[in-house]
């Protein structure tokens, strides 16, 4: 709100100044007024683009911007003593040196990524730490959703990068014509507007990419290595891989089964049978966090609430797992 208002003010000034002044012969003061506001909301226009640019790229187009400025300069020189005429010597002097400072800021900042900023001392080495703060988003985290829970608690520090060839799976599912697969990939877009809606949460779209590599999961993990990044996922294969490519990874998964209740054996709880179990006269329950318990002779009150002792507890890759019987003092509690 407080650049809005100093650009406004900035505009005000640059017309009103304009209007009294009537620089370039202007013979009416609004005109100088128009003149004004029109420079101004150029300079405004070009202090966003600078903004948008990374330390690297604007070195870079710094850089390349004044070696084009001396080029012309030098090359001015011979203009001189050529036999032109003043009128023609001066244009052709202006146009070299709009040319050579125009090449150098555009190849400047083209080039400007293969810059080394922290080798010009701490001031600039402020880009690299905020690329490794960042997170890679991939595209099984996004459709997930809890991430953008996570991020809001502020469990998730620096950027949440999301690659536009994430954005273009993305798409894909959301255009696909199985309706399972298409309310998954809006749910994924859904959520990444909801991240980008929050002041808690900085998402950053990259156009980084990889044509010679056509797995998805593969260019997330090459850019995680680029940006010296972590990725977020749950898919249990990309975890897999991503150890395998030395890359560091933030399970979802892993934080939601680190996050479940510890139970002891022994413990008493009450879970409402919901179905049978594999075995004989066994029924299953679920906690409120999804943990599956089983309890034995328990196939009889499919629909109501009891009361359990915990007798073992199971962790398994896919989760854990309680087993349990019907507590002798306890009983039935609420029929379903």
């Amino acid at each position: 709100m407080d650049l809005v208002v100093l650009r406004l003010l900035f505009v005000i000034l640059l017309a009103a100044v304009c209007y009294f002044l009537r620089p370039f012969g202007l013979q009416l003061g609004w005109e100088g007024a128009i003149a004004g506001a029109a420079a101004a909301g150029a300079v405004i226009v070009f202090e966003l683009r600078v903004r948008a640019l990374t330390l690297r790229r604007l070195i870079g187009a710094v850089v390349g911007s004044v070696l084009g400025i001396v080029g012309a300069a030098l090359f001015c020189l011979v203009l001189r003593s050529a036999p032109l005429s003043s009128a023609n010597s001066a244009a052709l002097q202006i146009f070299v040196l709009l040319l050579m400072t125009y090449i150098g800021l555009l190849v400047g900042a083209s080039k400007g990524d293969l810059l080394n900023p922290a080798a010009l001392g701490t001031v600039f080495s402020g880009d690299k730490p905020l690329r490794r703060s960042a997170k890679v988003l991939d595209t099984s985290v996004i459709i997930d959703g809890r991430i953008a829970d996570i991020a809001e608690a502020g469990f998730m520090d620096g950027a949440m990068v999301v690659p536009e060839f994430v954005l273009r799976e993305l798409q894909i599912v959301a255009d696909s014509t199985d309706s399972s697969k298409r309310q998954r990939g809006r749910r994924g877009l859904d959520m990444l507007q909801r991240m980008q809606s929050s002041d808690k949460v900085q998402v950053q779209i990259v156009p980084d990419d990889f044509p010679s590599i056509r797995e998805v999961d593969l260019k997330l993990l090459e850019l995680a290595k680029k940006w010296e990044a972590k990725v977020v996922t749950n898919d249990f294969n990309l975890n897999k891989l991503a150890h395998l490519h030395h890359v560091e990874v933030l399970n979802i998964n892993d934080l939601a089964n680190a996050l479940k209740p510890v139970v002891l054996p022994g413990e008493r709880m009450t879970v409402l049978i919901l179905k049978e179990g594999k075995e004989f006269n066994q029924g299953v329950g679920y906690l409120d966090d999804g943990t599956m318990v089983v309890v034995d002779h328990a196939r009889k009150l499919i629909g109501r609430s009891v009361a359990i002792s915990v007798t073992s507890v199971l962790q398994t890759a896919s989760g854990k797992m309680i087993f349990g019987k019907i507590d002798e003092n306890g009983k039935q509690v609420v029929e379903a």
